[in-house]
């Protein structure tokens, strides 16, 4: 991300080159096979305004998965109980709803592994946090992973729209899960 200061114009041309990006993205299927020159010609831009903003292709996609992966990392986030970690995942049920359409898009691309693998890892860390001061399972480790990888594919299921389920479906479900595996 190259620009510092972001002032209103400077907002709505990012958010343009990434919503022209997630389109591309949906269309394509790889994030190899988006180009600047595409994306600059679709969203009406100069290579210099995207360069301005983004060093590359693979710099927009960045932005969309840091977004999230900040808000869910926040060190304020504090799980000292079932319902503080019942709480933070429907915090992160919310953060895929507010942004669900451009998931849909950027999730299609076979590289969207790795931003749910990003996601994962930050929910194991937090959970795993959480869960070892409750807990004296020799295997609680293993069952966070085993857990985190059932929902995570669920997640990337959902986004292809691989999945019969909405994503409250999935919160649902995640309690209903974690109950039985941690409780």
């Amino acid at each position: 991300m190259k620009v510092k200061c972001l002032n209103s114009s400077s907002i709505k041309t990012r958010n343009l080159i990434k919503k022209t990006f997630a389109e591309l993205i949906h269309e394509k299927k790889q994030l190899n096979k988006v180009t600047v020159t595409e994306l600059v010609k679709r969203a009406e831009l100069t290579r210099s305004t995207f360069y301005t903003h983004y060093e590359s292709i693979y710099d927009v996609a960045n932005d969309y998965e840091l977004q999230t992966i900040e808000l869910l990392k926040s060190d304020d986030i504090k799980l000292d109980s079932k319902e503080d970690i019942f709480n933070y995942f429907s915090k992160i049920i919310k953060c895929l709803k507010d942004n669900e359409e451009t998931y849909k898009l950027l999730l299609s691309a076979d590289e969207s592994v790795l931003f749910i693998e990003e996601l994962k890892k930050i929910a194991d860390i937090k959970v795993y946090e959480a869960l070892k001061t409750m807990s004296n399972d020799k295997y609680l480790d293993l069952n966070i992973s085993f857990f985190m990888n059932g929902v995570g594919m669920e997640f990337i299921k959902y986004f292809r729209n691989e999945s019969n389920y909405t994503l409250d479906d999935l919160l649902i479900n995640m309690e209903k899960w974690f109950e039985k595996i941690f409780c």
